[in-house]
């Protein structure tokens, strides 16, 4: 038999080849390549309105050509042909309102990521049901694709790198669909602002509020960091606009006149999650950009409804230097954890992460 000193050494090497495979496994079943991040931890979804009484081709493009999950907490609607719909990718949403009446096109671009993008090319013959509508697809490369919706708005369909999703969905959960989106998410939003708008003040906004990681902040370019996996871009438009509007204001009645009166806001908005919810509101407060939307049911008014209710809203983002008001666009910030300390029940994280306690 072999000396123990050299069955003490093969054992040895049989371990560390036990732990190299282990880690190999590890990181290929890791979805993503992480990025610096802080209190913001995923941009979770756009609302955005669809055309009122046009369900079949939000379901033509989100469903048949995105494939996309039904969110079954709006699988009613589907039945129904009216009302809101939740388009649910990877950890991330679309949520679809009817609009008033017409549908929104986002003054930017949507940039997802799939697995293969011949999957969604292979598909395209199929989408006839969008044929007099705006819809588009250009493949620009075997890994990338141009996709315009029925109504205007912009989509890149990239396949993942090393630099993206890598093998699979956020680790940390995913938006509930069946059968699920074959999309692994949404990398990245583009907003277009009016030419020469003060993009280093929307870099500092971010920072000062959210407390988040500036990726890229130049006078051209303002990229933010929206947890470890995504981003949010903001740009001049290319067509070099002088007014860009991502809101829509209208003064309607105010149902209860012992609150402070907002205008409601049918612009698009975004969603994200953030670490520390009473932070970020207090920060927002003193800087003036707290914002309620009476076009929905949860109002928060004070930091205790912020606590209530898990959230609340920002619409202008302000230079915090001077108070220059550089852009509106609606925010829904919202907290992971429940007063009582609970997993709020619309985050799509598995688990309360690290960050949050």
């Amino acid at each position: 038999p072999p000396p123990c000193s050299t069955m003490a050494a093969n054992l040895f090497l049989g371990l560390v080849l036990i732990v190299v495979i282990l880690l190999s496994f590890s990181d290929a079943f890791s979805a993503i390549k992480q990025q610096p991040y802080s209190n913001i931890l995923i941009l979770d979804h756009l609302n955005i309105n669809h055309q009122k009484g046009r369900h079949d081709l939000l379901k033509a493009f989100y469903f048949d050509f995105l494939r996309c999950a039904i969110d079954p907490r709006k699988a009613e609607n589907i039945a129904s042909g009216k009302k809101t719909l939740w388009a649910n990718i990877g950890a991330h949403q679309f949520h679809l309102p009817e609009g008033k009446p017409d549908a929104q096109v986002l003054d930017g671009v949507v940039t997802l990521v799939y697995p293969k993008v011949d999957e969604l090319i292979s598909g395209y013959e199929e989408t006839s049901a969008l044929g007099d509508t705006c819809f588009d697809m250009q493949q620009t490369s075997d890994q990338k694709i141009k996709v315009t919706d029925p109504w205007g708005t912009k989509f890149i369909i990239i396949e993942p790198t090393n630099k993206h999703f890598v093998h699979g969905k956020d680790e940390r959960g995913i938006q509930k669909g069946d059968p699920p989106s074959i999309g692994l998410g949404l990398l990245d939003l583009t907003i277009y602002t009016a030419a020469g708008a003060n993009l280093e003040g929307i870099g500092r906004f971010y920072d000062q509020i959210f407390n988040a990681p500036l990726l890229c902040n130049t006078a051209n370019k303002c990229t933010v960091s929206m947890g470890p996996y995504q981003t949010l871009t903001f740009v001049h438009h290319p067509e070099g606009k002088d007014a860009v509007n991502h809101a829509d204001l209208r003064h309607e009645v105010n149902t209860d006149e012992s609150k402070p009166f907002f205008p409601c806001n049918y612009g698009p908005h975004i969603s994200i999650y953030v670490a520390d919810i009473k932070g970020t509101y207090r920060r927002a407060t003193e800087l003036g950009v707290t914002y309620v939307n009476p076009r929905f049911k949860r109002r928060a008014y004070t930091e205790e409804e912020v606590i209530d209710d898990c959230m609340f809203r920002c619409l202008d983002i302000v230079d915090p230097l001077n108070g220059e008001l550089i852009l509106q666009l609606e925010h829904e910030i919202r907290s992971v954890t429940t007063r009582e300390g609970g997993l709020y029940k619309s985050c799509p994280f598995n688990l309360i992460p690290k960050e949050c306690t």
